[in-house]
């Protein structure tokens, strides 16, 4: 998503600001009808509700009435969130967490966390967090608990199936970085190209890119492959300052289109804050995207195929071409509006058609499967969405089953067996925690191996060929 950040007042003001004495109507607008039924529910409703529940209520009636998923209003505690999810750090302890079959389980710590050096491990499973316990509680609200303030501790009771013992754990909370561009050399018949990946364009980005692409550029990079496949979007001065960074300055690599229909062309600056090499300018790029690449990251993809900068492999964008502006409201919280539209160069609005691919390369299943944990066993003649989640794996992998909807016969336990032979584990022919981890393991080894990425490597072929000529 796209942010610009602004102020601005709303009519419904929280509980007591124009309410009137003790004896007299509450108003709590300049609109009759809305306190007509805020007086309603609040004198004839036989379930209680606080005041200010109902307005944030009627906020959020309000953004959701207008029909666009991207505008939506947010209390003070979720738009505290959503501006951390967009931060260069965050506090908390460091930790992977998933929920699975009504548990809550360490997936992994982070190297060098405060997770990691009080002892946490995978398949840790949380019991309770200081003193208390999670039943009924969402794996949103148990990452809030587990969150706080630098240098404070949560208390934590872990239950460690490899043990069979519950463990009592302190650990403190430190600030967790949060890296959104990495990079890294290809080298391919003498030739080097840099591979540089963002998962989200945040406060720290075009920081963190200017590193990365110093980097790769010292170390001979001849050309640019740009991987922005999952990448949500975020700040528009994000991308703004790495679109700059490719293309000459004064060039135009977007519009944008208030309510009005007046269109305002965002135009390359040389940046204030940083100094970009000049090789960026010239070497040739290409970007990888995916159905997952949407709004900074196609106002990025968009301007690379509009101006003949860059070519685009992969599949077709997601296809998200509104820009939202979060403005304060006077009860602390903030409503979240889409103002404009963003147009390409070309003036192209993409919104809900995405950013075509120049060249379409589909990825192995593996790639989309979203890796879990799963402690329960399971058994021929069962049949259970974890045990389809372990056929696709296996199927992915090159194993032959002959069915992926969940139900356990004789040819998955017989795939199960291959598998469990292959990975030199013990052949029970049953899905059980070690099978599944053994998979996870095996499924991950696959998706680092670049020479799986279908689309990655199509990126090398084509940048290759490009700088070898």
């Amino acid at each position: 998503m796209l942010f610009l950040i602004a102020s601005v007042a709303v009519f419904l003001i929280v509980d007591g600001v124009l309410g009137k004495g003790k004896n007299e109507e509450q108003t709590v607008s300049t609109v009759p009808v809305i306190d007509e039924a805020f007086s309603l529910i609040q004198k004839r409703g036989v379930y209680p509700v606080k005041s200010e529940k109902l307005v944030e209520g009627a906020l959020r009636g309000m953004a959701d009435v207008i029909g666009d998923p991207y505008s939506t209003y947010l209390t003070g505690e979720e738009a505290a969130a959503h501006r951390e999810s967009l931060a260069g750090e965050r506090i908390g302890i460091g930790a992977e967490i998933t929920r699975t079959n009504g548990k809550f389980v360490i997936v992994a710590p982070v190297k060098s966390s405060p997770a990691e050096k009080a002892g946490l491990r995978p398949y840790d499973e949380l019991v309770r967090i200081d003193g208390e316990r999670l039943e009924g509680d969402t794996l949103k609200e148990v990452v809030g608990r587990i969150r706080g303030k630098k240098g404070t501790t949560v208390a934590m009771t872990i239950f460690r199936p490899d043990l069979g013992e519950h463990l009592e754990l302190t650990v403190t909370r430190e600030v967790i970085s949060m890296i959104t561009v990495a990079s890294d050399i290809i080298e391919r018949d003498e030739r080097k190209v840099g591979y540089i990946s963002i998962t989200t364009f945040g406060e720290e980005t075009a920081k963190e890119w200017q590193n990365e692409t110093d980097k790769l550029l010292k170390k001979g990079a001849e050309a640019l492959i740009i991987d922005v496949r999952g990448n949500p979007g975020g700040y528009l001065h994000s991308v703004g300052e790495i679109a700059g960074s490719l293309l000459v300055e004064d060039t135009v690599f977007a519009f944008m289109q208030d309510a009005k229909g007046i269109m305002t062309p965002l135009v390359v600056e040389k940046s204030e804050k940083r100094v970009f090499d000049e090789k960026l300018k010239k070497i040739p790029i290409v970007l990888l995207q995916d159905k997952g690449s949407a709004s900074a990251s196609e106002v990025l993809s968009g301007a690379m195929k509009d101006l003949k900068r860059g070519y685009i492999t992969g599949t077709t964008s997601f296809g998200k071409g509104t820009v939202q502006e979060t403005m304060d409201i006077s009860n602390g919280g903030e409503m979240k509006l889409s103002t404009a539209k963003w147009l390409t160069p070309k003036e192209t609005w993409i919104h809900g058609k995405g950013v075509q691919a120049d060249l379409l390369v589909e990825q192995s299943g593996l790639f989309e499967e979203h890796i879990r944990l799963v402690s329960e066993e399971f058994k021929e003649g069962d049949f259970n969405d974890d045990v389809a989640y372990g056929q696709r794996l296996l199927i992915g992998l090159g194993y032959s089953l002959g069915r992926e909807d969940g139900y356990f016969d004789k040819g998955t336990k017989k795939a199960i067996k291959e598998f469990q032979s292959d990975s030199k584990a013990e052949t029970s022919g049953v899905m059980d925690r070690d099978f599944f981890k053994a998979l996870k393991d095996e499924v991950e080894k696959y998706r680092n191996d670049i020479d799986n990425d279908a689309q990655l490597q199509m990126a090398i072929g084509y940048i290759h060929h490009v700088i070898s000529k």
